[in-house]
């Protein structure tokens, strides 16, 4: 489901790009949800390398199953935002990223979980949680589904009370929403914290304040041209260990993918604990 595009074309072009002289590929296509978990559970026992096509959920079912692992993970990007293959320098194009398959330029990065549940590029919760439900629930994908469905959704949303323990130091926030980013950005080259590595071990805790419903274009704005950091909205924290208690139960989304989980939240990073094949351009 992956962006509502079709991947039927997909085994054709790497039939046509993929280098056989050094990689011998299996294609199999996803009959239900986890089941790509399960496979790619099954091939990283013999260390071979897992290439995911889809969008960050797809991304994320195949990396929980890979991290940790000998295998490194491949993404062909076929989703609505694909936030991590952009961090990571791999290119939309298919064509292009089958060919960076070929060079298996690797890399170790940082991996992390949310009570136990493992992510990779973006954990959140508050509005981004709540358009995640919401866009779930969309007949069409894509950038533009999603924004208009923040817009629809923004007039009537609530700021919450979260409070927080980060590596041993408390706080106390009125919060729009709270991103836990590894990578910089959510998908679309939206970025909501612009220096963040997914190699330094660390978590960038995002808070994004209450603010004017006027100035919703100008933070829009500041996710394009990475200076959302310098908003006075905008607060980041930096830590391994994240502990957050908010009023109840509510929705939360791990690389975009909606669920409900308790008051309570804990959150670790896993540093270096995912090998994955990055673009050419890709450097920290």
């Amino acid at each position: 489901m992956a962006g509502g595009k079709s991947k039927e074309h997909v085994p054709q072009l790497i039939k046509q790009y993929l280098n056989k002289d050094t990689i011998e590929p299996t294609i199999v296509f996803t009959e239900e949800a986890g089941h790509a978990h399960w496979l790619a559970k099954e091939a990283s026992t013999t260390h071979h390398n897992i290439i995911a096509v889809g969008g960050d959920g797809t991304v994320n079912e195949v990396a929980s199953a890979v991290v940790g692992s000998q295998a490194a993970l491949g993404i062909l990007p076929f989703g609505s935002g694909n936030g991590l293959s952009r961090f990571l320098s791999i290119p939309m194009d298919t064509t292009k990223a089958i060919q960076a398959i070929n060079t298996h330029h690797t890399q170790t990065i940082d991996a992390a979980q949310l009570n136990g549940q493992w992510f990779f590029n973006m954990a959140g919760m508050g509005f981004d949680a709540h358009i995640s439900h919401v866009f779930a629930h969309q007949k069409k994908r894509g950038f533009i589904t999603y924004f208009k469905s923040a817009v629809s959704e923004i007039i009537s949303y609530q700021s919450q009370r979260y409070d927080m323990v980060i590596d041993g130091k408390t706080y106390s926030r009125d919060a729009f929403m709270l991103s836990f980013a590894n990578s910089s950005q959510y998908g679309n080259n939206a970025h909501v914290s612009p220096h963040a590595s997914v190699q330094d071990g660390l978590l960038d805790v995002c808070v994004i304040k209450p603010f004017p419903l006027y100035r919703f274009p100008e933070m829009g704005l500041r996710l394009f041209n990475k200076t959302a950091d310098k908003s006075k909205y905008v607060e980041i924290i930096r830590g391994k260990n994240i502990q957050v208690a908010r009023n109840g139960a509510g929705p939360i989304h791990l690389d975009g993918e909606p669920q409900n989980v308790g008051a309570a939240i804990d959150i670790k990073i896993v540093p270096l604990s995912l090998k994955v094949i990055v673009g050419s351009n890709y450097s920290e």
